[in-house]
């Protein structure tokens, strides 16, 4: 017994590492045993990132240890080892590395589960990482082992179809539609359809071997909506499907609240907000849907709370934002007599009212904002990183205290 992990074998162009594990599985040695798999998503800003950023591992099960590195070894030579160095053709603005793929064997697998916190929580090197029984290749290896040392303490699941290989150029898939509208209705799948747009979310939009991966909070529900997505009658045909056990939607990569307090507020280019605070810089972006809308009405004084990543220090990526306190609005007080908004009559001299000429020492009062305090917000669906748990799983919906579902 033991445990495999494999990453980095795909460009933000061409190949899957999800697919190269199925074709591994499928050409094992027949006394191998193999458990289901698991997809882990890593650090979303790892600098040799690629179009999905997973890494994959599965317990393998064999009398034979000496034949199974046998067998790993030639499929590493002839399927892996020629990947090395390949960048895909990219509409994406950021700097592409080259592929390094990295394989690794674990005779016993590590208890401790720290280093796969670090892969989804910042940068990590592979010198940080446990020694497994077997390596190849390089830095691949570093998801690799943080895919076989996950804890799976908070588990989804996806079905993931691969199409024909003659398809795999195109970035135009066929996926049922009705037979989506139906999968997305089920309470345990989830991310499956945007429901603003009613774009669906289960397929990638370049070119790559994947049709579709259909999210569900159980085994059985992933099973179910991806076979009955792939026999639906407007779904073109597949070479392959599989369900992994995955880290999405688990808020592995975030850490604790952030509680501060506002001291400015910026919009920025297409509305990303910059809010800074006593803690630094931080951003909701344009596409956050009500984090930016929240944040674009905070005022100075405002105590908020918020769950980021930091890509840089100082800097504070939102992906769940509350407003604790809201500082009290400063407003010219009403004459009493005609319901006018009164008028400053200079420094230190009250206001008056334009209309009836009352006067009051008073030249400012405080109102209470009306804004929802202790309420949390997300982004819309599509604006979500896979890692990213819904509020509405949190049973007592405030995340600082989760109460997890």
């Amino acid at each position: 017994m033991g445990w495999l992990g494999l990453d980095d074998t795909d460009t933000v162009s061409d190949g899957c590492t999800t697919y190269t594990l199925h074709c591994l599985l499928e050409s094992l040695p027949e006394d191998v045993e193999a458990s289901i798999p698991s997809l882990v998503r890593l650090w979303p800003f790892a600098q040799q990132r690629t179009r999905g950023n997973a890494a994959v591992a599965v317990e393998l099960t064999t009398n034979d240890e000496q034949a199974l590195l046998t067998f790993l070894e030639e499929f590493w030579n002839e399927h892996l080892l020629p990947l090395k160095g390949g960048i895909g053709a990219s509409e994406h603005e950021r700097e592409q590395s080259p592929t390094d793929p990295g394989m690794v064997w674990f005779r016993e697998k590590p208890d401790d589960a720290s280093f796969y916190f670090d892969t989804v929580q910042r940068h990590v090197s592979i010198e940080e990482a446990p020694h497994p029984t077997r390596s190849w290749g390089g830095q691949g290896c570093i998801g690799a082992i943080a895919a076989v040392v996950w804890p799976k303490h908070s588990i989804t699941w996806e079905a993931i179809a691969w199409r024909e290989e003659t398809q795999w150029s195109s970035k135009a898939r066929s996926v049922c539609q009705h037979t989506l509208d139906e999968v997305a209705t089920n309470d345990e799948t989830f991310m499956s359809r945007d429901p603003r747009t009613e774009r669906s979310l289960i397929s990638p939009r370049g070119t790559c071997p994947v049709l579709f991966g259909v999210r569900a909070k159980t085994q059985a529900n992933a099973s179910s909506a991806g076979r009955t997505l792939a026999s639906a009658p407007e779904t073109e045909p597949i070479i392959g499907m599989r369900v992994f056990a995955t880290n999405q939607a688990s808020d592995d990569h975030l850490k604790e609240a952030i509680e501060s307090t506002v001291r400015t507020i910026e919009v920025l280019s297409r509305g990303t907000t910059k809010i800074t605070t006593e803690h630094g810089d931080w951003l909701a972006f344009a596409q956050s849907g009500n984090v930016k809308l929240l944040a674009q009405s905070l005022h100075p004084g405002d105590c908020i709370a918020a769950f980021g990543l930091e890509p840089e220090q100082g800097v504070l990526h939102i992906e769940k934002l509350s407003l604790r306190h809201a500082t009290p609005m400063r407003v010219r007080p009403t004459c009493s007599e005609c319901q006018r908004t009164m008028k400053s009559m200079g420094t230190g001299q009250g206001v008056r009212c334009p209309k009836c000429k009352n006067r009051s020492p008073d030249a400012w009062i405080e109102v209470e904002r009306q804004i929802e305090a202790n309420e949390w917000v997300e982004p819309p669906v599509d604006a979500r990183r896979h890692l990213a748990r819904p509020l509405a799983w949190y049973i007592d919906r405030d995340p600082i205290n989760p109460g997890n579902a």
